[in-house]
């Protein structure tokens, strides 16, 4: 088949274990390098009869054509992905979707919070801020020590980075909240973004209500279509139907209705279990 200048193969360029079942890609993919933006979004099939799954970007090289994914293998798709290797492609990659992260100049400072996997969603946005003259705070969640990801990566685009762990095997024992309290009180914080599990993010949620902080949380994780169409990623924002890949993936912390969005997230854990399950025969 001729390949027409829209073509892209997506083939993988690197690839690396950050931490047990989470990687990092390194993805061709051209046309895409050239509009995606801070907070946005793309879909990827790993092979042809794959399921669609959402991923956030943790960066990209305008010039030299390529994205920056991080993939933990949770599921069956999430597991197709992360069995590919340098020189395989994924079937498909669809994007940039969704609105860009908010960004702008504060009196106070802007805390970065990333759990887990999302610390790399965390990464554009906070080169962003910093690009603005904000000071920027990253902080890293994880378990434990084995478990954290992409702290040098943070502290390249943050004036300063805090490591927290359930455990205290490095950093601050507690989590990431734990930090964000720290910072708090040492100045004042006027601009919060949070990416990872949503009890992570609803915890920030709640530290930061009343107290004159602009808190954002990312909801990418509840996708299936990714454009608006399928209605699946429905989340009440403010009493009002939002969906998060065509109004999102960033939401006003302060308004998400936390307790529907994980009774959603739940509606299908049966299904994915009887997908994983299938796939490991």
């Amino acid at each position: 088949m001729p390949k027409g200048k829209y073509y892209q193969d997506f083939s993988i360029l690197e690839k690396r274990e950050l931490c047990p079942n989470t990687y990092y890609f390194k993805v061709n993919a051209p046309l895409l390098a050239k509009k995606i933006q801070a907070g946005q979004f793309i879909i990827i099939r790993p092979n042809y009869d794959s399921e669609r799954m959402p991923l956030s970007i943790a960066g990209w090289d305008r010039e030299k054509g390529y994205l920056e994914i991080v993939i933990m293998a949770a599921g069956r798709t999430s597991t197709e992905a992360t069995q590919k290797n340098v020189g395989d492609r994924f079937q498909d990659v669809v994007g940039p979707l969704g609105q860009r992260s908010h960004v702008a100049k504060y009196e106070g400072a802007c805390v970065v919070l990333g759990g887990g996997y999302g610390t790399g969603a965390v990464i554009p946005t906070a080169r962003d801020l910093r690009a603005l003259g904000n000071k920027v705070y990253g902080v890293v969640g994880a378990r434990t020590k084995d478990l954290l990801i992409l702290v040098d990566e943070l502290k390249a685009v943050c004036d300063e980075v805090f490591v927290t762990t359930n455990d205290g095997s490095a950093g601050i024992e507690g989590f990431v909240t734990h930090a964000l309290e720290q910072i708090m009180a040492r100045e004042k914080v006027s601009m919060a973004l949070a990416v990872g599990p949503v009890p992570m993010m609803m915890a920030v949620a709640k530290m930061t209500e009343g107290k004159g902080v602009e808190t954002w949380v990312s909801l990418n994780a509840i996708m299936v279509d990714g454009t608006g169409m399928c209605g699946a990623c429905r989340v009440t924002v403010g009493g009002k139907t939002r969906f998060a890949c065509y109004h999102g993936p960033d939401f006003n912390a302060h308004q998400v209705d936390f307790n529907e969005l994980i009774k959603r997230q739940r509606m299908f854990v049966e299904q994915e279990k009887i997908a994983f399950e299938a796939m490991q025969r």
